[in-house]
């Protein structure tokens, strides 16, 4: 599959071309960026824009065969001169989101151009500046239009970084389906709710499970984590960085995935274990039930069977999810109870904190 770059590497570049226009008054295209691991990609500009006090480029994401929300997208650089002796200065332009709290690693009223990025946008400018003769004093202003509606579908809203996109990228490239970015996101979502101070957080598969677990316990938007198929770095990140009070909430089929010890949900790289299923059955001594779990269809095939026979599988799914996520915290300070629901956001299955048993503690 096709790599991409990153936002970050977009902006390099387009800032590469723009200071050194600004400084010779020609834009160089393609332009060619050094990225952390050596890689020296080239990127065509889609923009080019010189007035007597600044320079503007712009190059389009092209996330590769990854599915990033900022695919398409254009990324526009407008370098200007800064005040003697400032070095470089980064601002948010439209679409540019700025941070608002705490927890990440920006200061609070920064733009959220992430600190790889800055690293490389700073670099440049020192090497274009030693190429022209330049001071290398520069404002550089980072803009992708139509950022703040992209924005709506990240994780940004949610993290306090408001107006826009963040400007990501340790490496610059993009790997497909690689993930990489929905687990930094959980990190720095826990991140936010430590610093805010919040003691109880909750992730979530879905916006269902979501709902059902913030309107359970009043808990506010920044102590909630987009966990998606992603338990595994929930509770691997939470095991260094604990919070007193984990509440994972997921429907039943995904929950029956991590009570069999999977750690990543997703339906390619897990799947329902109806053998697990059955055996809780067979444990309670409901063989019959058993058998027909092993052949049902599905997980909600094997709810439902469950369910007409009045058989809590729900809650039996939810202690040994539980059990999963204990043992993946390997006794960081973390009280964990776990919520499982239907396709409806029924709860189907539940457990307290304490160490056994389903009351709510």
């Amino acid at each position: 599959m096709r790599y991409g770059w990153t936002t970050g590497a977009c902006a390099t570049a387009a800032t590469t071309a723009a200071y050194t226009a600004l400084l010779t008054g020609e834009f160089p295209d393609p332009v060619e960026v050094l990225l952390p691991k050596g890689k020296r990609p080239s990127f065509a500009l889609a923009t080019e824009r010189l007035t007597g006090s600044s320079a503007t480029a712009g190059v389009i994401k092209d996330a590769g065969d990854d599915p990033d929300v900022t695919h398409g997208a254009l990324v526009l650089a407008t370098v200007s001169p800064g005040e003697p002796g400032a070095g470089v200065v980064f601002r948010a332009g439209e679409g540019v989101g700025t941070v608002t709290r705490p927890g990440l690693p920006l200061a609070v009223g920064e733009p959220a151009i992430n600190p790889v990025p800055r690293r490389l946008m700073t670099e440049a400018v020192e090497q274009v500046a030693g190429a022209h003769d330049g001071s290398g004093d520069v404002v550089i202003e980072i803009s992708i239009p139509g950022g703040e509606k992209l924005a709506e579908r990240t994780w940004n809203p949610r993290l306090g970084i408001v107006g826009g996109l963040s400007i990501l990228g340790t490496t610059g490239v993009v790997v497909p389906y690689s993930c990489s970015a929905w687990i930094e996101s959980i990190r720095q979502g826990v991140d936010v709710a430590r610093a805010m101070g919040h003691r109880h957080v909750a992730g979530a598969t879905g916006s269902t499970s979501e709902r059902v677990v913030a309107e359970r316990y009043g808990l506010p938007e920044s102590a909630l984590l987009d966990m998606g198929d992603f338990a595994g770095a929930v509770l691997k990140y939470l095991r260094r960085h604990p919070v007193p009070r984990l509440s994972l909430a997921g429907g039943f089929a995904k929950f029956s995935k991590l009570a069999a010890g999977h750690l990543d949900l997703h339906s390619q790289r897990s799947q329902v274990d109806l053998g697990l299923l059955a055996s809780l059955a067979a444990e309670a001594g409901r063989l019959e039930l058993a058998e027909r779990i092993k052949n049902a269809n599905t997980a909600l095939h094997a709810l439902q069977l469950s369910q007409a026979a009045g058989f809590p599988i729900g809650d039996l799914v939810a202690v040994r999810a539980r059990s999963v996520a204990l043992d993946v915290l390997a006794h960081a300070p973390v009280a964990v109870d776990v919520i499982v629901i239907d396709r409806m956001g029924t709860i189907v299955g539940r457990t307290g904190t304490n160490t056994g048993g389903s009351s709510d503690k």
